[in-house]
């Protein structure tokens, strides 16, 4: 297994769960420096048309605590070049439930270019912020 200086991975974190935690925990066994961004209120309505159950400061502040976390920054965009830019990591971690979707295809792509691995970690079977609410409601 291939060790990063820093690593940098992200999510919404709403209900955080067991899935939340493992994502975060393999993308540190990866890197010395994790960052973790938290996906603000605003943004999760806007990309996914939905606001999340817990707020956005209670979500950075469970985030906060985690002892695989080094950093948390807000995420308050998709842009995820611009957030390189800023803190020049050298792996991106994500759930492998987006491998060979469009969208991380480009970003393999945008981040070959600088030297950046994208790192796709094994999802949590059975276990999803979806289900949950599915569960809560009923």
């Amino acid at each position: 297994m291939k060790k990063y200086k820093v690593g940098y991975t992200s999510g919404v974190y709403d209900m955080f769960h067991i899935g939340h935690l493992n994502i975060i925990k393999r993308a540190k066994e990866q890197c010395d420096f994790l960052i973790v961004g938290v996906s603000t209120d605003e943004l999760v309505q806007q990309y996914k048309n939905k606001k999340p159950i817990i707020p956005f400061e209670q979500r950075i502040e469970i985030v906060k605590a985690i002892k695989y976390v080094d950093k948390v920054i807000p995420q308050t965009s998709m842009d995820k070049m611009a957030i390189w830019n800023e803190y020049s990591f050298d792996a991106m971690f994500h759930g492998d439930e987006w491998k060979n979707s469009t969208l991380y295809n480009s970003y393999i792509d945008d981040f070959s270019k600088v030297g950046v691995d994208i790192v796709f970690l094994p999802h949590t079977e059975g276990i999803s912020s979806t289900n949950l609410r599915k569960k809560i409601k009923k």
